[in-house]
């Protein structure tokens, strides 16, 4: 498969994706479900907390 030009290699995946049966469900998510998803939007303080890592990285490190 390494010797294969990247042409191929994705229409190797694409015939590898169209063999798997429906029958065999590769994905946990159910239809239709909604799902909630942690974003970093409105995570406040965050900002801070990672100036903070900063801040304590460079002074180990002594640069800045």
């Amino acid at each position: 498969m390494r010797q294969l030009s990247a042409m191929e290699k994705l229409k190797l995946i694409q015939i590898l994706a169209e063999n798997l049966s429906i029958a065999e469900d590769i994905s946990p998510l159910e239809p239709f479900k909604i799902y909630d998803l942690p974003t970093p939007c409105n995570s406040f303080g965050a900002g801070a907390i990672l100036m903070q890592t900063l801040r304590l990285s460079d002074t180990r490190s002594g640069s800045w």
